[in-house]
């Protein structure tokens, strides 16, 4: 498969889309940790960075490290809980887009049910498990041909919200996302130089306020 060649930059900076009293949405770069890793090595995340200018900003949700886009902080405890419980009751909509390898056929709005759980011999990976996994369902659909010959860019949704969901039911169907170094054979994980995968809008209700924000962020591939 041809190579995308991105011309990325190390440490690139996250931008601040939002910042009010009640909550903060940035747009996270590929390449950097949401939140803290364990060891000294992976203290430097989004979070960290953010709470530097915003001092009361704390997690909501996550995303991988590889992935970019839309990331949402509560600002105070209350903030948090209240965003939080919008999350666990499928109040916030996501929408990412990806690069998928392969031309799946498809006509509008698509879905993928399959149960998803931990590969434990192999974490941090995760695994179809009919017998123990948890349900987990994604919308997807075709947006159009991939910016590499035999490649298709897809808008994705995930309904729920599982470890590694859109990368998993995605190798499961046969269209792995390019670049991705966990999950996609080798030349499909090396066509491209991160995983093109980003979380491109995040729709929810104001915590506070109770209004409609809708924030969009194009995907940089």
């Amino acid at each position: 498969m041809q190579k995308l060649s991105m011309g990325l930059q190390p440490g690139m900076p996250a931008r601040v889309l939002h910042a009010d009293a009640a909550c903060l949405v940035a747009d996270k770069p590929a390449g950097l940790l949401s939140v803290p890793g364990r060891g000294d090595g992976k203290q430097d995340c989004l979070a960290t960075r953010l709470r530097a200018a915003y001092p009361d900003a704390l997690v909501v949700h996550r995303l991988d490290m590889a992935t970019s886009g839309l990331f949402l902080m509560g600002r105070g405890a209350d903030m948090q809980r209240r965003l939080s419980r919008a999350f666990e009751q499928r109040e916030v909509h996501k929408r990412y887009v990806a690069v998928v390898a392969g031309v799946p056929a498809a006509d509008g709005w698509s879905e993928i049910d399959l149960p998803l759980a931990a590969d434990w011999p192999r974490r941090p990976r995760q695994q179809v498990d009919r017998a123990n996994g948890r349900p987990s369902l994604t919308r997807w659909r075709v947006l159009g041909p991939g910016p590499v010959p035999g490649t298709t860019r897809l808008e994705l949704e995930p309904v729920t919200g599982r470890s590694h969901q859109l990368r998993v039911h995605l190798l499961a169907i046969g269209h792995p996302i390019v670049g991705d170094a966990l999950y996609a054979p080798a030349p499909v994980a090396d066509a491209a130089p991160r995983l093109l995968l980003h979380a491109a809008e995040l729709q929810l209700a104001h915590p506070h306020t109770g209004e409609t924000m809708h924030w969009r962020s194009p995907a940089p591939f």
